[in-house]
């Protein structure tokens, strides 16, 4: 895989503060790109890019509610300002809690869910989109979930979150492809985060009765994701990459 071409991008990465996205930061630090982390849990960003910055590369943290409208348009306008340039937003935050039964959900806390997973992703493309278009290229990537297609008893807000970020997605790609916007989604499968934490203790569906070996180590979507945002991936645009997909692992080199 080479990243080469990734070397002097800025990319804003938003729930950079563990998990994919963390990892997603420290990667795309690691081939040369100036990175802006962007999370509620501002102090661990801070703590990341302080070690990307120790170690020679570039990263600013900045506290954002994807939830937030005006958040994210900030974020980017950091990135910019930070950077003097925007090149790739990792559209990465998201939340499975409240776990259960939809005739028993709180309204409030399910709409809380439903406004970071689906609007925030829309926040995050619409702000990145005004400034790609304007300069003819850039790439989004949301990271999607198998919740997209598949309905999880307990998850009906984040299967239907998830559903419609994956048609956010097919959508833009359709709207700005000619414009040089790149958009694709990944769909990374169940990974050891604290969210797989959550799930298993729900003690609800099938997901949560998974052994914690079967989930794949967070650095494998954020290698999938350094690959995306290379040309070698523009045959994906518009899609969701399934890194379940054994030819897709093959493709990265990753293996159990």
């Amino acid at each position: 895989m080479d990243l080469a071409e990734l070397k002097g991008r800025a990319v804003v990465i938003t729930g950079a503060s563990r998990g994919i996205g963390a990892a997603a930061a420290r990667a795309f630090a690691a081939a040369g790109c100036s990175v802006l982390l962007a999370a509620r849990s501002s102090d661990q960003c801070k703590v990341i890019a302080d070690e990307i910055n120790a170690a020679g590369g570039k990263a600013h943290a900045i506290t954002c509610d994807v939830s937030r409208y005006e958040q994210v348009a900030a974020a980017v306008a950091a990135c910019q300002e930070q950077f003097a340039r925007f090149d790739i937003l990792i559209n990465n935050a998201g939340v499975i809690d409240p776990i259960g039964l939809t005739v028993n959900a709180d309204p409030k806390q399910w709409s809380n869910a439903v406004d970071i997973n689906l609007k925030g992703t829309f926040y995050g493309v619409h702000a990145a989109l005004q400034v790609f278009q304007s300069q003819g290229h850039g790439v989004i990537i949301n990271v999607s979930s198998g919740a997209a297609n598949h309905p999880l008893e307990g998850w009906s807000h984040y299967c239907a979150a998830k559903a419609g970020a994956a048609m956010i997605t097919r959508t833009i790609h359709m709207e700005a492809a000619g414009k040089g916007v790149r958009i694709l989604g990944l769909s990374p499968g169940t990974v050891a985060t604290e969210m797989q934490v959550k799930i298993k203790s729900s003690g609800i569906n099938p997901v949560s009765q998974m052994d914690p070996t079967d989930h794949i180590p967070a650095d494998w979507p954020a290698k999938a994701l350094l690959w995306m945002c290379t040309a070698d991936a523009k045959a994906f645009d518009g899609t969701d990459v399934q890194l379940r997909d054994e030819s897709v692992r093959q493709r990265l080199g990753l293996t159990v």
